[in-house]
């Protein structure tokens, strides 16, 4: 896992360190350090730790104007034993609110297994997005992910599932991954209503 390092080709567009809203001001990063892990398993050092113990992440590109952030995910998501959603909530997404921004693209495929437990976070979090026309997508996860979260009563809180897995974002710039996630969106909403 120490090879895997964030998507790196929006990094001209935007990098969390240098804007002044993101939680992860003024970090600095090594490109020899290897301390963060995942188990047994070194992460590259570009991932950025926010409180929990085997789940990192790296905010890929923020849009102020359009209020939207499209953040990648690597390691184990535990919320049963470790609370991650808490970590997540609380250190990171709170201040990504408070900065305006109501629309989370998760990208998950580095995301390698789901623990469930409550939900009060995801509940809070979609409380607060919904008040503003927000949403939260959980994008390109593994099938025991997709089960989990499922089984979890995510999709109470969040939107994901097979239409919004094998996305391939990597190629495509921020704004086009945002009006697609935003197209699948407002599509599914119609549907409801």
């Amino acid at each position: 896992m120490h090879d895997i390092e964030p998507h790196f080709n929006w990094r001209e567009r935007y990098r969390a360190e240098d804007d002044s809203e993101s939680p992860f001001h003024g970090r600095v990063y090594s490109e020899f350090g290897f301390t963060n892990r995942v188990y047994n398993y070194l992460l590259h050092p570009q991932w950025d730790e926010f409180g929990a113990e085997t789940l990192y992440m790296k905010v890929l590109f923020v849009d102020y104007d359009e209020h939207y952030a499209i953040i990648e995910m690597i390691g184990e998501w535990n919320d049963a034993v470790h609370n991650d959603s808490m970590h997540l909530k609380r250190e990171v997404v709170d201040q990504l609110l408070a900065s305006g921004l109501t629309k989370f693209i998760i990208i998950m495929e580095g995301v390698l297994n789901y623990h469930g437990s409550d939900t009060d976070y995801y509940e809070e979090w979609y409380e607060e997005v919904s008040d503003a026309d927000g949403w939260i997508v959980f994008v390109n996860l593994h099938p025991q992910v997709l089960d989990e979260m499922n089984d979890t009563g995510l999709d109470n809180y969040a939107h994901f599932g097979h239409h919004l897995n094998d996305i391939n974002w990597r190629p495509q710039k921020p704004s086009k991954v945002y009006e697609a996630i935003e197209g699948v969106i407002q599509t599914e909403q119609r549907r409801l209503y």
